[in-house]
């Protein structure tokens, strides 16, 4: 494992520059400047002696990874597909993430197109597009030139075309409508949409994703372990099935079939299997699990951004942990979503005491219920804080700066206000990920973009849209109902497929695509635009994110979503 991590670590971290072949390494998808291609650039590196090797060619590949490390901290991928559903809640707790209210719009969904979450998201995608669309330009000049071989690199240029449809499909789930840019040397400076009709446009940039991973995907690697970390078949199969999953909503055409001989692909491969528990997955050695697609594979020294212990903890959680930085008392799961997890009437299972969530005068409004025993209960850290060395934590400070006497430090999974009078207490944390004593600013698990839990579910529920009895869709249900320690369902409905997903599959920035998806389905309720606490009915051209207010500036050619 280790081995494979510093091989990614390696990719991640070295540049290739060559004389003749980086051109405009620094330039920015989509901005006004131009760049001096013909200024040479000293290297004893050349592409006649460098792309010679797989080694070699892994080594430049870094900068199309490179993106995918906005993943595991609190920037705007986690902003939009987490925050803005029922799932996490930001609160502003008196000054603190209060942010002039940004944080007020992304969580109850009336944000504007000015707020950054969505430039950020639309910059980091496309960055990574440019990025691809630089080394593919920069491989298939080396095997023009006679420098590389053009069987060796063709492996590889497939992997940048696949990685570059992955950050495409992200886009189109995110804006719809968006410019299709393939070339680095002879790209726009301000390119346009497919069409000015958004769901022209949208189903044009869904028939690229398609046709890219198609064309790809037979010359993928299949072997998972050398390619840990990067795009290799069964990625590219898991990138289609999403694709094929949301194809309604893209499209107005359902393509259950289609996802199903992706996710069947990726299941009869053997590659891949439930971990023994749930939390194998996401313990800090996590590179391990085999139930692990497509992850972001961080470390805390050498591929840095994993942030969810300061994120998510109170202040003095570093008492806890013995971080050596305070945390910021930010990101909280939903009183929803945590009592997804423990309500006894919807999830019949073994019985046993958790904290509950109905007001008394003890322990901060928190009281011990009986609920069932859910291992995916992990994912929310509530209840009484103690430091390390089991001593009670006291929140200090609370009263004022000097204030050493404040009440004991209690996490309750009610949140008594969004805005800023929000308390400091309130708010379950988010637990998912194994936490390392002692850490500095970045953990050194690897971020989970893909699971096999993810596709079994996802196949449950191509098959249940197409025939509601699958006696085949609830078996695959309930190995993942079984595997978290509750008892199987015995038929299956909308409302509970989107229910274990948002069980099994929290944090892991897919609830904001299954909401949508799931709008309307068998009258289903727990819905994307339906009211939830301190959110009220939202209108559903917010189902799209708007083109943000920079690009359209910047680029006078594009044209915003519709609604905004």
């Amino acid at each position: 494992m280790a081995n494979t991590r510093r091989g990614y670590l390696i990719m991640q971290q070295q540049k290739v520059n060559t004389r003749s072949l980086v051109l405009a390494v620094g330039m920015l998808l989509f901005a006004a400047a131009c760049t001096d291609l013909s200024e040479p650039v000293d290297s004893q590196v050349t592409a006649e002696n460098f792309f010679q090797t797989d080694q070699q060619f892994i080594s430049a590949m870094g900068d199309a990874y490179s993106r995918l490390t906005s993943l595991g901290g609190g920037g705007s991928p986690a902003q939009f597909n987490e925050a803005t559903t029922d799932e996490v809640i930001v609160p502003a707790r008196g000054q603190d993430w209060s942010e002039g209210g940004f944080w007020f719009r992304v969580n109850s969904q009336t944000w504007t197109p000015g707020d950054g979450t969505f430039n950020g998201f639309w910059q980091t995608y496309f960055s990574g597009v440019n990025n691809a669309n630089r080394l593919i330009y920069q491989f298939e000049s080396a095997v023009e030139s006679g420098a590389a071989d053009a069987e060796l690199a063709a492996t590889f240029i497939s992997e940048l075309k696949a990685m570059r449809a992955f950050y495409y499909f992200w886009l189109l789930d995110a804006f719809g409508n968006v410019p299709i840019v393939t070339s680095f040397v002879d790209a726009e400076e301000r390119p346009s949409q497919p069409s000015s009709d958004f769901a022209q446009g949208r189903r044009a940039v869904f028939d690229f994703v398609e046709k890219e991973l198609q064309e790809n995907l037979n010359n993928l690697s299949t072997d998972t372990r050398g390619t840990y970390g990067r795009m290799n078949t069964y990625v590219a199969h898991m990138t289609l099935a999403k694709l094929y999953m949301n194809a309604e909503v893209y499209t107005g055409t359902a393509r259950w079939n289609d996802a199903l001989t992706n996710l069947n692909a990726i299941i009869n491969s053997g590659q891949y299997s439930l971990a023994a528990t749930y939390h194998d997955n996401f313990t800090i050695q996590n590179d391990g699990s085999p139930e692990n697609i497509f992850v972001v594979p961080y470390d805390k020294v050498f591929l840095t951004g994993f942030n969810l212990h300061q994120m998510t903890f109170h202040y003095g959680s570093q008492n806890t942990y013995n971080f050596q930085f305070q945390p910021w008392n930010g990101w909280s799961a939903t009183q929803k979503v945590y009592e997804s997890v423990i309500d006894p009437n919807q999830n019949p299972g073994p019985q046993g005491e958790v904290w509950g969530v109905n007001p008394t005068d003890d322990d901060a409004g928190l009281e011990r219920v009986t609920g069932t025993l859910d291992d995916r209960l992990g994912n929310f850290v509530v209840g009484p804080q103690y430091t390390s060395a089991g001593e009670r934590i006291t929140d200090t400070g609370i009263y004022s700066d000097f204030d050493m006497n404040g009440p004991p430090l209690t996490f309750t999974p009610a949140v008594n206000d969004l805005e800023a009078v929000a308390c400091r207490q309130c708010g379950a944390r988010i637990g998912k990920y194994q936490f390392e004593p002692g850490i500095g600013s970045s953990m050194s698990n690897d971020f989970v973009i893909y699971r096999y839990a993810d596709v079994l579910l996802l196949k449950a529920e191509a098959l249940w849209r197409q025939n509601a009895g699958s006696s085949e869709a609830l078996a695959l249900v309930n190995q993942i109902r079984t595997r978290s320690g509750v008892d199987p369902f015995m038929s299956l409905d909308s409302d509970k497929l989107i229910a274990e997903r948002g069980r099994e599959l929290f944090f892991e920035q897919t609830r904001r695509q299954d909401l949508i998806r799931f709008a309307g389905v068998n009258g289903g309720t727990t819905r994307y635009n339906d009211p939830w606490q301190f959110k009220p009915v939202s209108q559903p051209y917010r189902n799209v994110a708007p083109i943000p207010r920079n690009q359209l500036e910047a680029n006078s050619n594009l044209v915003q979503n519709p609604g905004y």
